[in-house]
């Protein structure tokens, strides 16, 4: 989707040429955070996760139609708390999506509801996320997480009370879209 290559974009602004050694993809879905990622960084080697073995398929035929399967790993996963290893640069595209919410047909008819709805503020993933991501960072690592277009703030401070600083990204419509992570000066790995 045009909105999660923000995400994409923002990690070669902070990276450049030399890359990440290793990504992790919260919420891999159908692997393209991933796999865009490693193929931007031919060095770089990944882990998706996600809670969804049909979404892990289809992660891992992706990765072997487009040759990237001896560089990308594809595991079932709760948002990290299974890991213990660092990475460079963590990608994820939660759900964001307030439970009330009114979505077209052409989004609820397609995805499934845990791939789009985080509870009444839509923020649950968020607050599910943070510490898992502190904990998943290696020493100079980025986040690269996707938000809704209002949710650069609440997202800021749930982050900023993890101990993270945030820098917001916008998409091509000009929407708030993705908040790079980066530990607060003095924060310890």
């Amino acid at each position: 989707r045009p909105d999660s290559e923000t995400l994409i974009e923002a990690a070669i602004t902070h990276f450049g040429d030399g890359g990440p050694k290793n990504v992790l993809d919260l919420g891999t879905g159908s692997g393209a955070l991933l796999l865009a990622a490693l193929s931007q960084w031919p060095d770089a080697t990944g882990l998706g996760l996600d809670a969804s073995q049909a979404a892990l398929a289809v992660a891992t035929a992706n990765a072997q139609r487009l040759g990237l399967d001896g560089r990308a790993a594809f595991m079932h996963g709760d948002w990290g708390a299974e890991l213990d290893t660092s990475f460079d640069l963590i990608l994820c595209n939660p759900p964001y999506v307030e439970t009330s919410a009114k979505l077209a047909s052409e989004i609820v008819d397609y995805e499934p509801a845990s791939a789009l709805f985080a509870g009444p503020d839509g923020l649950e993933a968020y607050r599910q996320l943070m510490p898992q991501v502190v904990r998943l960072m290696a020493p100079a690592a980025i986040v690269a997480l996707e938000i809704g277009a209002d949710q650069a703030d609440a997202v800021a401070k749930l982050a900023f009370d993890n101990g993270l600083a945030a820098h917001c990204f916008q998409d091509l419509g000009g929407r708030n879209r993705c908040l790079i992570l980066s530990r607060l000066e003095g924060q310890k790995s």
